[in-house]
């Protein structure tokens, strides 16, 4: 009697308020049996295999286009040559509607998207955008097909149970289960994106690229992108952009853009460190303090200032640039927003309105012609626009290059290059650089900036 006694006070737990949770033997096979299978069920006939195809070019010799060079050599023209890339997506509307990454579909000449069930249908892409790496295509097809909603991944915990669904290596399609393992992870690994991912330990693999992560409602929660991995496999840290950025790009090739228009912020920013904290005298080391503003930053109309440390958009977090960027552009532009901030010891909010950079019409830009080094060079003037297209930084002026071909591929300027100064003379606008290029010389020295640094080229020919 005294070891059933034992037996039964150990079954039972004691809970808060008296309350008693009793033990139970599985009596069903429903009792012991966990499985995704109903969330499978429902999620994966949207999610579908991308074979795309496109036609390039074979690089051409470095010296093709050298005025030097050509005069002693034929290097003739360039061969085509076909690649081929598979991937995954996702339908996230019934009219046809898919998502894909931009490194999967971006830049194809033919596209096929195979369902589940094997059907097959044409598609193209109707918005690309290359810095964040997603990508919007629209099937050819007047049937209504299976499609995802979307989870608010803003409410996305670590911890969370997740499905990724994709075809890895091209053997079809498969399921794999983990947690949501992180949040707020920036930067692109593998150099795709440019943002904000949520990491995953669900395996992820070559060609799961576009495949949806899917929550436990069987919603999107995001777009596979890109693993960390050493040796090509999946080692358990996948990454995938957020639902709410996806959406966001979904709702712009909705209203007829090609080309995602992203809120520019015009503000530099860095992380607070517990150093930082103390100084500005924030209760914890969050947020991301102010260094710089553009004269025509939204931030600054809201009345900001150098050294506000930013905490909140939308009463959503913020602690790090990838971050603040990501908070706005799942908002759109035209949108009001309210931003927290801490400044003097005190906590204090404004609302700014959300735009495009400023500027960027094409009527500014010039290219040299004529027949010299430069021919074929196409230059600016720095405005927001080129900032935010070219990630450069906000207190640059002066004259950046935009694009390069014909003979001034010769002359090793990229775009983005912003030009100091041509044979001595100071570079202030496209006129000041055409006056120098139009001088009858073949020796040119040209300082200019790349990637924050300065350099020079010597170089003969003209």
């Amino acid at each position: 009697m005294r070891l059933a006694a034992l037996l039964l006070s150990a079954s039972l737990v004691t809970l808060p308020g008296n309350l008693t949770a009793q033990t139970a033997v599985p009596e069903t096979s429903a009792d012991i049996t966990l499985s995704f299978a109903p969330v499978v069920r429902q999620a994966a006939p949207a999610v579908v295999n991308i074979y795309a195809r496109r036609v390039v070019e074979t690089r051409r010799s470095l010296f093709a286009d050298d005025p030097f060079f050509s005069q002693f050599f034929d290097f003739g023209p360039a061969a085509p040559r076909v690649q081929n890339s598979l991937g995954s997506g996702v339908i996230v509307a019934a009219d046809g509607i898919v998502v894909s990454n931009y490194h999967v579909v971006g830049e194809a000449d033919d596209i096929r998207v195979v369902l589940t069930d094997k059907r097959e249908f044409a598609g193209h892409v109707i918005l690309a955008d290359q810095a964040n790496d997603l990508a919007v295509i629209r099937l050819e097809t007047d049937t209504t097909l299976p499609a995802l909603d979307f989870a608010d991944s803003d409410l996305a915990q670590v911890g969370d149970l997740v499905l990724a669904i994709g075809n890895p290596f091209g053997i079809g399609q498969t399921v794999t289960t983990g947690i949501v393992s992180g949040l707020a992870r920036a930067g692109g690994p593998g150099g795709r994106g440019a943002g904000y991912f949520i990491q995953t330990d669900a395996a992820i693999n070559p060609g799961n690229s576009g495949g949806a992560l899917v929550d436990m409602k069987g919603r999107l929660l995001g777009i596979n992108t890109s693993i960390l991995t050493r040796s090509g496999g999946s080692n358990g840290i996948g990454f995938a952009i957020p639902a709410n950025l996806v959406a966001e790009y979904v709702r712009q090739a909705a209203a007829g853009r090609s080309t995602a228009e992203r809120p520019w912020s015009g503000v530099d920013v860095q992380p607070i460190d517990a150093d930082l904290a103390e100084a500005t005298g924030l209760p914890s080391p969050n947020g991301v303090i102010v260094s710089h503003l553009h004269p025509e930053s939204p931030f600054a109309a809201a009345g900001l200032i150098p050294g506000d440390v930013i905490t909140a958009i939308g009463g959503l977090a913020v602690d790090g640039p990838q971050e603040l960027d990501f908070r706005l552009a799942t908002r759109g532009t035209g949108a009001h927003v309210a931003v927290t901030y801490w400044r003097d010891g005190h906590e204090a909010t404004a609302e700014i309105v959300l735009t495009p950079a400023p500027g960027g019409s094409s009527a500014a830009m010039l290219t040299i012609a004529g027949g010299g080094l430069f021919q074929g060079l196409t230059i600016a003037p720095i405005d927001p626009a080129l900032i935010a297209e070219l990630r450069l930084p906000l207190t640059v002026e002066g004259v950046v290059v935009t694009g390069v071909s014909g003979k001034s591929r010769a002359s090793r300027l990229q775009p983005g290059d912003i030009v100091l100064s041509l044979n001595g003379v100071d570079i202030a606008t496209p006129e000041d650089f055409r006056a120098v290029a139009e001088n009858p010389t073949r020796r040119w020295q040209i300082e200019f900036m790349r990637d924050g640094k300065r350099a020079l080229i010597r170089l003969s020919g003209g």
